[in-house]
């Protein structure tokens, strides 16, 4: 095994989904191919770094019932950045809504944030006094 390339994110539609993500988040589109009743769009970081996010659309109402709560309430993913207040800061400016506010950790500071659907992100940058410049 490599590396993690890709996870996946039940949606309830591309065209929302991939504003949030790109509008708020500032992933870019890799690919929005279409594949029958579905499309197959994967979003990446702008600095090709990380896992890819592959958005699919909910096809069953079993399926709807996972959207926004794919890990139980749980943080489900980690976008670290090398930046947290210009980050934190252009998130908030964009509607991001933080649901824990900043706090200081020993891998970092770190705040929760939910997406459009509801699931639970971590945005997490150095430590305090960590220099990022190595």
């Amino acid at each position: 095994m490599v590396a993690l390339s890709t996870v996946a994110i039940v949606v309830r539609d591309y065209d929302e989904a991939i504003a949030f993500y790109c509008d708020k988040l500032g992933f870019v589109v890799l690919e929005d191919v279409p594949h029958g009743d579905k499309r197959w769009v994967v979003l990446e970081s702008p600095e090709r770094q990380g896992a890819q996010i592959l958005l699919a659309r909910a096809a069953t109402a079993h399926q709807e019932t996972r959207i926004g709560d794919q890990t139980g309430g749980r943080v489900f993913l980690f976008l670290r950045t090398d930046d947290f207040a210009r980050d934190y800061a252009a998130f908030t400016s964009r509607g991001v809504s933080f649901v824990r506010p900043p706090r200081n950790e020993p891998y970092g500071t770190v705040a929760v944030f939910a997406d459009l659907y509801g699931n639970l992100w971590d945005l997490i940058g150095p430590p305090v006094g960590a220099r990022t410049d190595q």
